[in-house]
């Protein structure tokens, strides 16, 4: 089994903020995978399917960004998920808009959402998924920049990337980790 769970915040006023790519990310891999509805459990908003003869368990955590750990580890001790079976799919600042990039472990990177998924599990050996959001511009604080939406103009390749993202995703469950690093690392959507 295992748990692919996107980053964001809930309410209607984040929806479209580019802190809830993650939120996107699992909203359309539920649509194109035949998922069950989503249900709220574990602090979270969960749906199951599967692929290749493996369960998937799909979650978006409704505890806001910067409490996002404490949902993932009762998802994950609740089916029983190891950490190394978890893929975490979030916004990346340090990447642009229309790039992505799997990551096998490593830091939180600066991402708060993340550090409390580390700081929850004990454990920074977790796959990620990351997905460019762009830097702020001059005088913008990362606040803002995270929790406004994306230009008109980012939009189109927001929505491009979202569909690649959704078929990486898949090849990390089919062929593991090295597969879809192989194969989506570098990938740059600026259409």
């Amino acid at each position: 089994m295992k748990a692919i769970i996107g980053l964001g915040n809930r309410g209607v006023r984040y929806v479209h903020n580019r802190h809830n790519v993650g939120f996107m990310v699992l909203d359309r891999l539920a649509a194109q995978c035949d998922a069950s509805d989503w249900l709220t459990r574990y602090r979270a908003r969960i749906s199951t399917t599967s692929w290749h003869g493996e369960r998937i368990v799909l979650a978006k955590p409704q505890t806001f960004m910067n409490n996002s750990g404490s949902a993932v580890q009762a998802i994950l001790t609740a089916y029983g998920i190891h950490p190394e079976a978890l893929l975490l799919v979030y916004d990346d600042l340090d990447l642009e808009v229309g790039q992505l990039r799997f990551r096998r472990k490593g830091s939180s990177g600066g991402h708060k959402g993340v550090t409390s998924v580390i700081s929850h599990l004990d454990d920074a050996g977790f796959h990620r998924l990351r997905l460019g959001i762009g830097s702020p511009s001059p005088g913008e604080t990362v606040i803002d920049h995270v929790l406004d939406d994306f230009s008109a103009a980012q939009w189109d390749i927001v929505q491009s990337t979202i569909d690649i993202a959704v078929k990486a995703v898949m090849v990390w469950v089919s062929d593991g980790i090295d597969a879809a690093m192989a194969k989506f690392n570098g990938i740059f959507v600026d259409e």
